[in-house]
């Protein structure tokens, strides 16, 4: 079954898009914080101007009150030393909403807004002067409300609604706060962190890998798009060519797999997870325990923390990400 964006976003909390409500955000009013942004974005250079799908807005002044909806731009704001007043939960973590990749930036939690259908009102409450929504469904008429209360951010050029790249997420977050210096030097802590692996890792060059799922409608595999592939390029591993040939819809980033051609899935390397399963639903499946990576023990289930941040494609989550796969994937793919 094909991973609708309504999984594919927000994985076993993020490979799966926000289910309404998503795992949830709190109550409205739940963790409120009467406090303004930390001090990083007063060191900015303003008024500073980004480009969106909405067209260029401009930031007069460096914003203290900063309400952040997209999925994970609250998280780039306080790696970028931003602690947003209001947050929307996409993972359900409670309290500031953040991963433990992410935990303890802020000094005080912040209102928790709800995902999908965030209420205009509570936004309002908190008096915004920014409101982020970088990476989220580029719906024209929940911006141009969001617009109603505060300058808002929105997704980058051309539509790429859940898709945005970290590339042009941090870039955002980080020029709308006046500082896209500190951007580009949290890029380059990503980068490092791959770099390293990848470089004490020759022997993943261009090995095969499949990123799979499994949800309560079957199994799909991912294509480019999303960041699994992009976080697995980075090791130096490339697509399953089998994965590759296979038809995806127009703007997709996941293909079919039924459980009769599971074989699709074989590479060198399967990284596969549940998504609001048990991760036994996968390992105790009969066609997956058939598989040569399986029985060879070249593959890999992933589930709670680790698979949020593996499909998180934010900084931070990768940063995570890369400390926690390294370990799982030497003893998959043992040196030789």
């Amino acid at each position: 079954m094909k991973i609708s964006r309504r999984h594919a976003l927000t994985a076993t909390g993020l490979a799966a898009l926000a289910l309404a409500g998503c795992g949830g955000s709190a109550e409205e009013g739940d963790g409120a914080s009467d406090g303004g942004s930390a001090g990083a974005a007063a060191e900015g250079t303003f008024p500073a101007t980004v480009t969106t799908e909405f067209g260029d807005v401009t930031i007069e002044e460096a914003p203290v009150r900063v309400v952040a909806l997209g999925w994970g731009d609250a998280e780039i704001a306080l790696a970028l030393g931003v602690q947003p007043v209001g947050a929307s939960d996409w993972l359900g973590f409670g309290g500031d909403g953040q991963g433990p990749w992410a935990a303890d930036l802020y000094d005080e939690d912040p209102t928790l807004i709800e995902t999908l259908e965030p209420s205009f009102e509570a936004i309002a409450a908190l008096e915004p002067d920014l409101i982020l929504d970088v990476r989220g469904s580029g719906d024209q008429d929940r911006h141009d409300r969001l617009a109603e209360i505060a300058t808002t951010v929105g997704i980058p050029p051309g539509g790429a609604n859940w898709l945005t790249t970290m590339e042009d997420h941090v870039a955002l977050v980080a020029g709308a706060l006046g500082i896209p210096e500190k951007g580009e030097e949290l890029l380059g802590e990503v980068d490092a962190a791959y770099a390293d692996v990848a470089e004490s890792h020759p022997e993943w060059e261009g090995r095969t890998v499949t990123a799979a799922a499994r949800t309560s409608e079957g199994w799909g595999a991912y294509i480019e798009g999303g960041g699994r592939l992009e976080t697995l390029a980075r090791f130096g591993f490339v697509q399953n060519p089998t994965i590759t040939e296979l038809p995806a819809d127009e703007g997709g980033f996941s293909v079919d797999i039924s459980s009769e051609n599971l074989d699709q899935l074989e590479a060198d390397l399967i990284v596969a997870f549940p998504i609001y399963l048990e991760p036994d639903v996968i390992t105790d499946d009969a066609q997956w325990q058939g598989l040569e990576a399986v029985q060879d023990g070249r593959a890999v289930v992933l589930s709670g923390e680790l698979s949020n941040a593996f499909s998180a494609s934010t900084p931070l989550a990768s940063i995570h990400a890369a400390e926690q796969l390294t370990p799982l994937f030497e003893e998959a793919l043992p040196a030789e």
